[in-house]
């Protein structure tokens, strides 16, 4: 009996070998797709000074208190978030977010935030925003900084837990897709001077 033609010679043999791998792996896809969450893309860019006017300071002013803060593109391509917290006339708040245009950032359940930053060592919060009609209403999710030191930050959208006041309310349930914009914010009660970069802000 003649031998199949794919086992005559190795060089057709490796052929056959990489053939059948290559319509396996087609078939593997076409199966089972890469889901969005395993794909980086960019929630804001940072790379003109001009999205500068994308972005908001909301402090403790809002309610009497005496925090400063503002926000700034850089040359380098990062946002630069600034200020000093101050604990007068029961403040103690600052932030920056983006305005909302009104579209939705495309979030899914199962999407992971992830930043690139550079902090003080102080802890700050990040908060999605939702187009809910309470005040002063987000869902947020904590993380701390090294002083002085570039990080990979990583937030599961499913940990963020809804906040009112800085109260968590356990009852409600964040629903991504609509989440509108999105802002960092430092509360953790300590006076004095702070300063976080931010080289990008992605979700996967």
């Amino acid at each position: 009996m003649n031998a199949k033609p794919c086992l005559k010679r190795p060089s057709i043999l490796l052929g056959c070998l990489v053939g059948t791998l290559v319509s396996w792996c087609s078939t593997a896809q076409s199966q089972f797709p890469v889901t969005s969450g395993q794909v980086m893309r960019s929630l804001h860019q940072f790379d003109s000074t001009s999205q500068a006017s994308q972005w908001q300071i909301v402090n403790d002013g809002v309610m009497g208190g005496r925090s400063t803060s503002g926000a700034t593109i850089t040359q380098a391509g990062t946002l630069q978030f600034s200020g000093n917290i101050s604990l007068a006339n029961n403040g103690g708040f600052a932030s920056v977010r983006s305005r909302p245009t009104g579209a939705f950032l495309g979030l899914n359940s199962g999407d992971t935030i992830v930043m690139r930053v550079k902090g003080d060592g102080r802890k700050y919060t990040f908060n999605l925003y939702t187009p809910d009609r309470r005040t002063a209403f987000s869902y947020q999710m904590d993380f701390q900084t090294s002083s002085g030191q570039w990080q990979e930050i990583r937030l599961p959208i499913n940990n963020f837990v809804a906040h009112s006041f800085g109260r968590a309310i356990q009852a409600m349930r964040l629903n991504p897709s609509q989440v509108q914009a999105i802002g960092i914010l430092l509360g953790d009660k300590r006076p004095g001077a702070f300063q976080i970069t931010i080289d990008s802000i992605n979700v996967q």
